[in-house]
């Protein structure tokens, strides 16, 4: 079946095509090497515009458009940067050599089956109830999660006697829901360390 929203006349250029077309060569290198390099890349923030600038700017800047000016141009006005960047990958690339040598099958599989099958499935589709259990405990009363009965009328939970609702923080965004909530929304936000909660409408109205 055709996709009447998609343009019928689409041309793709891949990856290594535009490399080939604005540098003149493409590079390959050894399986998975890459994946490991990005990997220490991320942990050592070894490209971050404090090591090598603000990318985007300085090629702006740069008075030429072939590749190998700007190649020379970056070099003359950041001549420590790739030798830093390199420097801290190198080393980020060393430690974890040495965390390969602890990954036999037993810390695997507590990884594998523990951690991520086991652990973070379950807090990540039960964080509600800590939701709940966090603010509960800091206003010194009790809580609970909604029966299904209650959830099919919007409510999550409950703090003390009070019905509550909990959403995404990208619910605020969805003026046009059809759904009517009355009741207090705690909003949440997941973060790179945990979750965020945002419990003002409930403040606001002075229930807590």
């Amino acid at each position: 079946m055709v996709d009447r929203t998609r343009p019928q006349n689409l041309v793709r250029i891949s990856n290594q095509e535009l490399e080939i077309a604005l540098v003149g060569e493409t590079k390959t290198f050894p399986k998975y090497t890459t994946q490991l390099l990005n990997l220490s890349n991320q942990n050592a923030q070894a490209t971050r515009p404090a090591i090598v600038g603000q990318m985007t700017e300085l090629i702006k800047e740069c008075p030429s458009k072939s590749f190998s000016d700007w190649k020379e141009w970056y070099i003359a006005k950041k001549p420590k940067a790739i030798a830093d960047s390199t420097a801290k990958i190198k080393h980020m690339v060393e430690n974890l050599r040495q965390a390969m040598t602890l990954l036999d099958e037993a810390l695997i599989s507590a990884w594998v089956v523990e951690d991520l099958v086991l652990v973070k499935t379950f807090v990540g589709l039960k964080f509600q109830e800590a939701i709940l259990k966090r603010i509960a405990e800091s206003r010194r009363t009790s809580y609970r999660l909604a029966t299904p009965h209650e959830e099919s009328k919007g409510i999550d939970g409950y703090i003390g006697e009070m019905q509550v609702s909990i959403k995404p923080d990208t619910y605020k965004l969805k003026a046009s829901l059809p759904e009517a909530i009355t009741i207090p929304i705690i909003y949440y936000a997941k973060t790179k360390e945990g979750i965020e909660i945002d419990t003002t409408s409930i403040e606001e109205q002075g229930l807590l």
